[in-house]
């Protein structure tokens, strides 16, 4: 019997991510899991979202992804550098499934401490 998946409904989740919100909520009851959740979704960043924010920068506006995720001293560093000269922009573009990895496991550890505190 199949059990309810509520984070299939996010959107663009991979396998990868899928794991790590398993295991880090794994010792929760089922209301912390609910608690997670909500919390979870609302910081999580699609990989998707990064890669639009980031052909942003070939028109000038550099840097946004960079802002997405938290990173203000390196979007500033994009935005007034036009993406490095566009070399840090194209390899944000290579790079923006990992960016956006790196970025939700950080969330996921955060929404965990908050889940787990009852707030």
């Amino acid at each position: 019997m199949e059990t309810y998946n509520p984070y299939m409904s996010l959107p663009g989740i991979t396998t990868e991510e899928m794991a790590v919100l398993h295991q880090a909520t794994s010792s929760l009851t089922d209301s912390q899991k609910q608690s997670f959740f909500m919390i979870y979704s609302s910081k999580r960043r699609s990989a998707q979202d990064i890669l639009i924010f980031t052909l942003l920068g070939f028109i000038g506006i550099a840097g946004v992804q960079r802002f997405m995720v938290g990173q203000v001293l390196m979007g500033l560093f994009y935005f007034f550098t036009a993406g490095f000269c566009f070399i840090g922009t194209i390899v944000d573009l290579i790079n923006h499934q990992s960016i956006a990895n790196e970025y939700n496991q950080k969330m996921a550890y955060e929404s965990f401490n908050i889940a787990k505190m009852g707030l």
